[in-house]
C-alpha cells in the first residue's frame, strides 16, 4: 500500500480517529437548488428571471428519497453538514486502508 511503517500508519489512524469527533453537524443527503416559475400571469419569471435558488437536502427516508427544505438562515450549517459527511466517507475509507496495510505487515505468511 505504502512505505509507511505501523508506528507512522498507527499515528494517522489516531489522527483521523480524532478527527471524526470534530464532525458534529453531519448530513447524510445531497444538496439540490432549485429556480422556479410561479403561477401569476404577468410576473418576471415568465420571462426566464425564475424565483430562487430554493435550497433542499435530498435524503432517504424509509427507503424513499425526500427533499427538506432549506431555509435560507440554515443553508451554510446544512452545506457544512454535508461536507463532514463526504469528509466522514473520506476518513472511513482511508482508515480502512490503514488497518488493511497493518494486517499485511502482521501477517507472517506474506
Amino acid at each position: 500500500m505504502s512505505n509507511k511503517t505501523a508506528k507512522e500508519l498507527l499515528r494517522e489512524r489516531a489522527e483521523l480517529l480524532a478527527e471524526l469527533g470534530t464532525l458534529s453537524h453531519l448530513l447524510h443527503g445531497s444538496w439540490v437548488e432549485r429556480y422556479s416559475v410561479c403561477s401569476r400571469p404577468g410576473c418576471r419569471c415568465r420571462g426566464g428571471d425564475r424565483h430562487g435558488p430554493r435550497h433542499y437536502l435530498v435524503v432517504v427516508e424509509g427507503g424513499r428519497q425526500r427533499q427538506k427544505y432549506v431555509p435560507n438562515a440554515s443553508v451554510a450549517t446544512a452545506r457544512k453538514g454535508v461536507a463532514q459527511h463526504r469528509r466522514l466517507r473520506e476518513i472511513v475509507e482511508r482508515i480502512t486502508h490503514i488497518n488493511l496495510a497493518l494486517m499485511k505487515e502482521n501477517d507472517p505468511e506474506s
